[in-house]
């Protein structure tokens, strides 16, 4: 009974380590899916952003866009509100808030940055590890299979090639899947690294752009104008009476 009762134990670690590096491979490509989607949608933002801002006619103008999609919009943004808040003069009051403006802004800068970076570097962690231990689960699926190979040829009292090159065979299969999954998570890995540091190579100078441009106006940013309450409620008459005349029109074509 012990035989038998090993042959299945190593049968069962075997089947359980392909199964561990199937989910490890679903895993890589859901996160290189998310990831490819994720980075293609920032570099989408960033460059309508980039091309709005400074196509803008001031600092002013480019204060008053209100479109902050994409790391470097939530950067300018973050920029924006610093220099709104300080201009406030609320920035005196706690130690978040002590030094000067452009201290202020730098330090806003850069913890939003920080921010960014971590969204960018979310997942890649999972991807590392993939790559890293999916050849030796693969490799251990392998050992623990061989082993229980040996303990069936050595039963059969036979060591010809045609009862050893079929269990052993069968153990090597878990080697492969290992190394053909770490491959392409090393790989997105590698190409997503090189991508993030592209972006926060953009970021930076976009950050750097926007502490020169906020020194040419002395940090102050004026807050963007509110619409005049006559005027809001001149257009919420308009469209009442709007919709007054679209009822009408009906109850007059009754009475005709």
């Amino acid at each position: 009974m012990a035989p038998a009762g090993s042959d299945i134990t190593s049968a069962v670690i075997v089947d359980g380590t392909l199964w561990v590096l199937i989910g490890f491979s679903a895993a890589t490509w859901a996160l290189i899916l998310i990831k490819g989607i994720q980075h293609l949608r920032i570099a989408h933002h960033n460059r309508v952003f980039s091309k709005q801002f400074w196509g803008a006619q001031d600092f002013q103008a480019a204060a008053a866009l209100g479109t902050y999609a994409g790391p470097a919009g939530r950067v300018a943004q973050a920029g924006f509100a610093t220099l709104i808040e300080a201009d406030g003069g609320t920035t005196t009051h706690d130690l978040e808030h002590t030094g000067d403006r452009q201290e202020l802004l730098d330090r806003r800068l850069r913890q939003q940055m920080q921010k960014e970076r971590g969204a960018l570097e979310s997942g890649l962690a999972i991807l590392a590890t993939v790559g890293s231990i999916s050849p030796f689960v693969g490799l251990f699926g392998t050992v623990w299979g061989i082993m229980g190979a040996l303990t069936s040829i050595s039963k059969s009292g036979s060591a010809s090639l045609d009862v050893v090159a079929g269990p052993i065979g069968e153990a090597l299969i878990a080697t492969a899947v290992g190394i053909a999954v770490a491959v392409p998570a090393v790989i997105a890995y590698n190409f997503f690294i090189r991508r993030n540091k592209v972006i926060w190579a953009f970021l930076d100078d976009f950050a750097i752009d926007f502490v020169h441009l906020a020194l040419k106006t002395s940090f102050i940013i004026k807050r963007p104008a509110a619409r005049p309450a006559a005027s809001r409620l001149a257009d919420a008459a308009g469209n009442r009476k709007h919709i007054l005349n679209d009822e009408e029109l009906p109850a007059k074509g009754a009475h005709a």
